[in-house]
């Protein structure tokens, strides 16, 4: 399944010439479940500040609202939904290009990560044109990965390929302090995390660091997983740590789009 509008209405090839040949926008993903997304407020926040920085323009949060629930219309509940946001052309406002595809979560396997000498320009913003996301992820799939974890000098750790990445060192939880996307599921978990028992902080984490870590996980738009190894470092499940995070992902509420 893909559907895909542009400004409320189905795309047509010449509205499609914008993404298809200029190469500057910015987005956010979400899962759909019965017209609610988890965390709506922040995405509405996260396309809002990256149209203000990318275009010196604001963003309508019913504008954006109206566009989702028109793309689904009566007959999808649950999806994989995008918005991305595209500078004006010979309009006076940006273009908000919505797509939908069928709803997704993320593998429960241990994911198996190799890291990469990469961070993602402009690191803060989702921004399109993901080059060399996809260029390392590909090299690490090759390699027999699932996924490119991208790092900087030193080794550094930053984010993964396509998600935010936490270790946990028996007690406390560290996510990487190193330039990299805030990613919405990221920022449900992080302020909840304490109130479970689970304390976390932000550190700068190495390469050579992760020996000292018992477990490690990755979460995006679709979720939780553990990480079972990252190049030639094995970690064992931590059974306890991902049934902590994922009753405390299942407190957050669904908002209605």
């Amino acid at each position: 399944m893909l559907r895909i509008e542009f400004d409320g209405r189905p795309a047509s090839a010449e509205q499609l010439r914008l993404p298809a040949l200029v190469n500057y926008g910015h987005f956010t993903a979400m899962q759909v479940r019965s017209g609610k997304v988890r965390g709506l407020d922040l995405h509405l926040k996260r396309l809002d500040a990256s149209t203000r920085e990318l275009f010196d323009a604001e963003l309508d949060h019913d504008r954006v609202r109206d566009h989702i629930r028109h793309a689904l219309g009566d007959d999808i509940s649950d999806a994989s939904v995008r918005v991305y946001v595209f500078g004006p052309d010979t309009a006076d406002t940006v273009s908000i290009m919505v797509t939908v595809r069928g709803p997704a979560t993320m593998p429960s396997a241990p994911h198996r990560l190799k890291a990469v000498p990469y961070q993602r320009p402009v690191p803060h913003i989702k921004h399109i044109g993901g080059f060399g996301q996809i260029y390392y992820g590909r090299l690490a799939e090759r390699d027999g990965f699932d996924q490119a974890l991208l790092t900087g000098p030193g080794g550094v750790i930053a984010e993964g390929a396509i998600t935010n990445i936490g270790f946990f060192d028996g007690t406390t939880v560290t996510w990487p302090d190193a330039p990299a996307l805030q990613g919405i599921t990221l920022q449900l978990l992080e302020p909840r995390l304490d109130g479970a028992g689970l304390p976390s902080r932000r550190s700068t984490v190495g390469l050579a660091d992760l020996p000292s870590f018992e477990a490690a996980f990755i979460t995006n738009s679709q979720g939780i997983a553990p990480v079972g190894q990252i190049d030639d470092l094995t970690f064992p499940v931590g059974v306890d740590l991902m049934k902590t995070l994922a009753q405390v992902y299942e407190t957050v509420p669904w908002d209605t789009i």
